[in-house]
Protein backbone atom coordinates (compact mmCIF):
# COMPACT_ATOMS: atom_id res chain seq x y z
CA UNK A 1 0.00 0.00 0.00
CA UNK A 2 1.56 3.04 -1.04
CA UNK A 3 0.76 5.85 2.09
CA UNK A 4 1.88 8.83 0.27
CA UNK A 5 -1.26 10.70 0.34
CA UNK A 6 -1.60 9.82 4.01
CA UNK A 7 1.92 12.20 4.79
CA UNK A 8 0.46 15.53 4.15
CA UNK A 9 0.89 17.42 7.47
CA UNK A 10 -1.86 19.80 8.67
CA UNK A 11 0.95 23.30 7.46
CA UNK A 12 -0.47 25.73 5.54
CA UNK A 13 2.74 25.40 3.28
CA UNK A 14 5.43 23.00 1.60
CA UNK A 15 7.53 21.59 4.78
CA UNK A 16 10.69 19.96 4.40
CA UNK A 17 8.77 16.82 6.34
CA UNK A 18 7.35 16.99 3.19
CA UNK A 19 10.27 16.02 1.22
CA UNK A 20 10.83 12.98 3.28
CA UNK A 21 10.15 10.29 0.99
CA UNK A 22 13.13 11.99 -1.64
CA UNK A 23 13.51 15.13 -3.56
CA UNK A 24 10.58 16.16 -6.00
CA UNK A 25 10.35 18.52 -9.33
CA UNK A 26 7.84 21.49 -8.56
CA UNK A 27 6.48 23.89 -11.36
CA UNK A 28 6.31 27.03 -10.33
CA UNK A 29 2.32 28.67 -11.07
CA UNK A 30 2.14 31.70 -9.09
CA UNK A 31 4.52 34.37 -6.95
CA UNK A 32 2.92 35.96 -4.36
CA UNK A 33 3.66 38.59 -1.15
CA UNK A 34 3.72 36.07 2.24
CA UNK A 35 4.42 37.33 5.68
CA UNK A 36 6.66 39.49 7.84
CA UNK A 37 9.07 36.20 8.17
CA UNK A 38 7.95 34.44 5.25
CA UNK A 39 7.86 37.71 2.68
CA UNK A 40 7.80 35.25 -0.91
CA UNK A 41 5.01 32.38 -1.47
CA UNK A 42 5.37 30.57 -4.58
CA UNK A 43 2.19 28.51 -5.70
CA UNK A 44 3.54 24.96 -7.16
CA UNK A 45 1.32 23.06 -9.79
CA UNK A 46 2.37 19.79 -8.34
CA UNK A 47 1.73 20.71 -4.77
CA UNK A 48 -2.12 21.81 -2.92
CA UNK A 49 0.14 24.05 -0.35
CA UNK A 50 2.55 27.16 -1.10
CA UNK A 51 6.73 27.14 -0.89
CA UNK A 52 7.47 29.82 1.08
CA UNK A 53 11.43 29.47 0.81
CA UNK A 54 13.56 30.75 3.55
CA UNK A 55 16.16 33.83 2.74
CA UNK A 56 18.82 31.73 1.59
CA UNK A 57 17.00 29.86 -0.86
CA UNK A 58 15.75 33.16 -1.88
CA UNK A 59 18.74 34.39 -2.41
CA UNK A 60 19.54 31.25 -4.26
CA UNK A 61 16.63 32.29 -6.59
CA UNK A 62 18.17 35.97 -6.97
CA UNK A 63 21.45 34.55 -8.04
CA UNK A 64 20.21 31.87 -10.58
CA UNK A 65 17.14 33.60 -12.01
CA UNK A 66 17.74 37.28 -11.37
CA UNK A 67 15.88 39.11 -8.73
CA UNK A 68 12.54 39.78 -10.99
CA UNK A 69 10.41 37.22 -9.73
CA UNK A 70 7.67 37.79 -12.06
CA UNK A 71 9.72 35.85 -14.74
CA UNK A 72 9.95 32.85 -12.66
CA UNK A 73 6.56 31.66 -13.12
CA UNK A 74 6.69 28.87 -15.71
CA UNK A 75 10.33 27.62 -14.17
CA UNK A 76 10.94 24.93 -12.27
CA UNK A 77 12.82 23.57 -9.78
CA UNK A 78 13.57 20.25 -7.63
CA UNK A 79 13.11 20.59 -4.08
CA UNK A 80 14.89 17.96 -1.27
CA UNK A 81 15.25 17.88 2.53
CA UNK A 82 18.36 18.65 3.94
CA UNK A 83 18.41 17.31 7.63
CA UNK A 84 21.49 19.70 8.67
CA UNK A 85 19.53 22.68 8.13
CA UNK A 86 19.76 24.20 11.75
CA UNK A 87 17.04 26.74 13.39
CA UNK A 88 18.70 28.08 16.43
CA UNK A 89 20.52 25.28 18.31
CA UNK A 90 18.06 22.53 16.70
CA UNK A 91 18.73 20.19 13.82
CA UNK A 92 15.01 20.91 12.25
CA UNK A 93 16.05 19.97 8.37
CA UNK A 94 15.28 22.29 5.83
CA UNK A 95 14.07 22.55 1.99
CA UNK A 96 16.51 23.25 -0.71
CA UNK A 97 17.23 24.16 -3.86
CA UNK A 98 19.09 20.98 -5.79
CA UNK A 99 18.29 21.79 -9.68
CA UNK A 100 16.50 24.91 -11.78
CA UNK A 101 15.29 25.12 -15.34
CA UNK A 102 16.39 28.27 -17.41
CA UNK A 103 19.98 27.32 -16.71
CA UNK A 104 22.43 25.79 -19.02
CA UNK A 105 25.29 24.72 -16.81
CA UNK A 106 25.80 23.87 -13.04
CA UNK A 107 25.95 27.26 -11.34
CA UNK A 108 27.27 27.87 -7.39
CA UNK A 109 26.73 30.87 -5.57
CA UNK A 110 28.43 30.90 -2.05
CA UNK A 111 26.03 32.44 0.67
CA UNK A 112 25.66 33.52 4.48
CA UNK A 113 24.80 30.00 6.12
CA UNK A 114 25.06 31.31 9.59
CA UNK A 115 26.19 34.57 11.73
CA UNK A 116 29.82 35.12 9.93
CA UNK A 117 29.60 31.46 8.31
CA UNK A 118 29.16 30.67 4.45
CA UNK A 119 28.50 27.70 2.20
CA UNK A 120 28.55 26.74 -1.46
CA UNK A 121 25.04 26.16 -2.80
CA UNK A 122 24.93 24.32 -6.13
CA UNK A 123 22.28 24.07 -8.27
CA UNK A 124 22.36 22.13 -11.56
CA UNK A 125 20.39 22.37 -14.69
CA UNK A 126 16.28 20.58 -14.56
CA UNK A 127 16.50 18.95 -17.88
CA UNK A 128 13.07 19.45 -20.15
CA UNK A 129 9.92 18.16 -17.98
CA UNK A 130 8.17 14.82 -19.16
CA UNK A 131 5.18 16.12 -21.13
CA UNK A 132 1.94 16.20 -18.55
CA UNK A 133 -0.23 13.47 -18.16
CA UNK A 134 -3.99 13.63 -19.14
CA UNK A 135 -6.16 15.51 -16.91
CA UNK A 136 -8.55 13.11 -15.42
CA UNK A 137 -11.93 13.93 -15.42
CA UNK A 138 -14.42 13.83 -12.70
CA UNK A 139 -16.12 11.00 -14.28
CA UNK A 140 -12.79 9.04 -14.90
CA UNK A 141 -11.85 9.20 -11.29
CA UNK A 142 -15.76 8.10 -10.25
CA UNK A 143 -15.65 5.26 -12.77
CA UNK A 144 -12.11 3.73 -12.05
CA UNK A 145 -12.67 0.59 -9.58
CA UNK A 146 -8.59 0.37 -9.97
CA UNK A 147 -7.07 1.96 -6.14
CA UNK A 148 -3.64 0.85 -7.44
CA UNK A 149 -4.50 2.58 -10.94
CA UNK A 150 -5.48 5.51 -8.84
CA UNK A 151 -3.12 5.56 -6.00
CA UNK A 152 -0.32 5.98 -9.32
CA UNK A 153 -3.02 8.75 -10.89
CA UNK A 154 -2.52 10.50 -7.48
CA UNK A 155 1.05 11.33 -7.36
CA UNK A 156 0.61 13.60 -10.80
CA UNK A 157 -2.81 14.97 -10.15
CA UNK A 158 -3.56 18.55 -9.55
CA UNK A 159 -4.61 19.89 -5.70
CA UNK A 160 -9.14 19.24 -6.67
CA UNK A 161 -7.97 15.89 -8.60
CA UNK A 162 -6.10 14.61 -5.83
CA UNK A 163 -9.12 15.24 -3.13
CA UNK A 164 -11.42 13.27 -5.56
CA UNK A 165 -8.77 10.58 -6.01
CA UNK A 166 -8.76 10.28 -2.52
CA UNK A 167 -11.98 10.33 -1.96
CA UNK A 168 -12.49 7.62 -4.17
CA UNK A 169 -10.11 5.61 -2.79
CA UNK A 170 -11.96 5.87 0.88
CA UNK A 171 -14.70 4.49 -1.11
CA UNK A 172 -13.11 1.42 -2.45
CA UNK A 173 -10.95 0.37 0.67
CA UNK A 174 -13.29 -1.93 2.89
CA UNK A 175 -12.35 -0.15 6.20
CA UNK A 176 -10.21 -3.08 7.62
CA UNK A 177 -7.89 -2.39 5.07
CA UNK A 178 -7.61 1.30 5.88
CA UNK A 179 -5.09 1.13 8.53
Amino acid sequence: MDISAMLVGKSDQLDNVDLLSGPRDFTITEIGRGNAEQPLSITLAEFPRPWRPGLTMRRLLAAIWGPDASVYVGRRVRLYRDENVSFGNDKTGGTRISHASHIDKRVTVSLPKSKGKFAAFTVEPLPDAPAPSPTLSPDQIAASTDVTWLREQWKTAGPQQRERIQQRVAELTPPDDAA
